[in-house]
């Protein structure tokens, strides 16, 4: 009987194990180290890219973080926490321990963390003792390396680390005080990598000149790597103390040691770029400068976008209005897309309406160029006629077929356009025997003026390009900003435009072959190239137009 009561008793006590209600481990979010490289965006991975646009909160560590965030989400950045790991609330400088602290106390709080660090999170960085921060606080973890600014600042100076005769490479970190380095274990490395150089390079020099090393060998100290601002000086161990005072270059520094560095006159691929560190300014509205500030970046310019022009609303919208309801009921041959914004502005009053590409069935479709044709392509559509020629009102008439009233059933044409767009078209048009219907679909008018500070270049000289994309940016640019100052080079997309940069009292540099912003960006680097080499071949020290600048504005001849 003792037996089944204690068997009872146990059975009871294990019954009431089972049944307690098992306390839920608290939610965690997680951490991903994310390496953003030396300072070239271009160089992010594919893995930090999808991390950065998924996280819910960022930690940044550099100013530059801030414009990387900017550029890579947009809009959706107003979404994302994003926190300061560079500096307390207070204005004060993190400590590691502090930043390990934010770290952890982010990811507890369930979120989705990223950890933006500079370079490589495990090489010369805090990645390590904030991860292991993590793992003490049971908090998961990932590590997303980064280009190392060790291999990726001398690559972008054309100096290779290894060779097949020299393959011995030592890594110095210069940074911190008191750091005390035997020179004598490097006097024979082949290749020596000396980061956070800028301060420390006379002592470096000295050091290794007296533990052996020739004062002829070759060094490189480039500043500020993989950006548009870098800089290579290439000396000798005797020298490169001078040539770098001389040259005042800005932290952060790296300096290469050997004789690879020798290479660099026929591997220099970055900085010999035909825009290479150029200040061009884009007058265009936002929406329409991606495509051409992105080519000229692939050139090496650092293109700046000014708004000059502001896409509104038709003051009266019933003209489009009565011109969709033609379209819809079968009224129109052919509609004309004479830019991106006349395919925008057709778009939403077809939204409006609840309407989509459906209505356009039986409808012919043009495009002034291939630049329209792809936008009316995002609908589904495909233009029926292009230019073959020259991508303007012009080129598409002279592709444009005559109003045959056997072929053609219907002969009116709907040309939805700009308040200011010239009648070049409309007359062709009429002469060719068709009808059209030309509907304002937009205004543009001209911009609020830009800062003080960006005005102040473009009439000082500061800017060494303008890339004018249409006859009313440079209208707009001059009545808003004034005239671009006579050093600066001025490029035109097409001859209407470069007319109108005469008239107002502006030379023309560079004319597009054709008028299309890949071209426009093309024929402005090829006058780079061509300007670099004169140069070259003149004994001259390459310098920026900004740099050459000329005592009078420049004026059409």
């Amino acid at each position: 009987m003792a037996k089944t009561a204690a068997a009872k008793s146990s059975s009871a006590s294990a019954s009431a194990s089972v049944e307690r209600p098992v306390r839920a481990a608290r939610a965690t979010g997680s951490v991903a180290f994310v390496g953003t490289g030396p300072g070239d965006p271009g160089l992010l991975t594919l893995r930090a890219l999808e991390l950065i646009e998924n996280a819910e909160v960022v930690i940044t560590e550099v100013p530059e973080h801030a414009d990387l965030l900017r550029n890579l989400l947009g809009e959706r950045l107003d979404k994302v926490m994003v926190v300061d790991g560079g500096y307390g609330e207070g204005g004060q400088p993190l400590t590691h321990a502090s930043r390990a602290k934010l770290v952890v106390k982010h990811a507890k709080a369930a979120r989705n963390v990223v950890r933006l660090i500079s370079g490589d999170p495990w090489m010369y960085a805090t990645g390590a003792d904030e991860a292991a921060a993590c793992a003490k606080a049971a908090v998961t973890f990932e590590i997303v390396p980064g280009v190392s600014s060790v291999t990726a600042v001398p690559a972008y100076a054309g100096v290779p680390l290894t060779t097949r005769t020299s393959c011995e490479v030592s890594v110095l970190n210069l940074a911190g005080k008191g750091v005390r380095i035997d020179w004598a274990k490097y006097s024979d490395c082949q290749t020596l990598v000396l980061l956070a150089a800028v301060d420390c390079i006379a002592d470096a020099a000295r050091g290794l000149q007296s533990a052996g090393r020739s004062g002829d060998t070759l060094v490189s100290v480039t500043s500020i790597g993989t950006t548009t601002d870098q800089t290579t000086v290439v000396s000798t161990l005797s020298r490169v103390a001078v040539d770098v005072k001389k040259s005042r270059l800005s932290a952060p520094v790296i300096a290469v040691v050997g004789d690879v560095v020798e290479m660099r006159e026929v591997l220099s691929w970055y900085e010999t770029k035909p825009l290479f560190g150029w200040r061009i300014l884009v007058p265009r509205t936002k929406e329409q400068a991606g495509a051409l500030s992105s080519s000229l970046r692939a050139y090496g310019g650092v293109p700046e976008e000014v708004p000059t022009i502001s896409v509104e609303p038709p003051r009266n919208p019933l003209q489009m209005d009565k011109a969709v309801r033609g379209l819809v009921e079968g009224r129109y041959e052919w509609i004309v897309f004479t830019s991106v914004n006349a395919v925008k502005a057709v778009r939403e009053k077809f939204d409006d309406y609840g309407l989509d590409a459906r209505a356009f069935s039986g409808l012919k479709v043009a495009a002034v160029g291939d630049k329209t044709a792809e936008s009316v392509a995002t609908w589904g559509i495909r233009a029926d006629l292009v230019p073959s020629g020259e991508q303007s009102a012009r080129g598409l008439l002279e592709d444009w077929p005559p109003y045959d009233d056997l072929l053609d059933p219907i002969n009116r044409i709907f040309l939805p356009r700009a308040d200011i767009a010239t009648e070049t078209l409309v007359a062709g048009l009429h002469e060719l025997g068709w009808e059209v219907d030309d509907v304002t679909a937009y205004r543009t008018v001209r911009a609020a003026p830009p800062p003080a500070p960006t005005r102040d270049a473009i009439k000082s000289g500061k800017f060494d390009a303008v890339v004018f994309t249409s006859s009313s940016t440079v209208r707009n640019l001059v009545g808003i900003a004034g005239k671009p100052h006579a050093s600066t080079v001025i490029a035109a997309i097409g001859p209407a435009t470069a007319k109108t940069c005469e008239e107002h009292g502006l030379r023309v540099d560079v004319l597009a072959s054709e008028p299309s912003a890949e071209h426009l960006a093309e024929a402005l680097a090829d006058f780079g190239a061509a300007r670099r080499l004169e140069m070259i071949d003149a004994g001259e020290p390459v310098a920026k137009p900004s740099e050459r600048r000329t005592p009078t504005r420049r004026r059409a001849t």
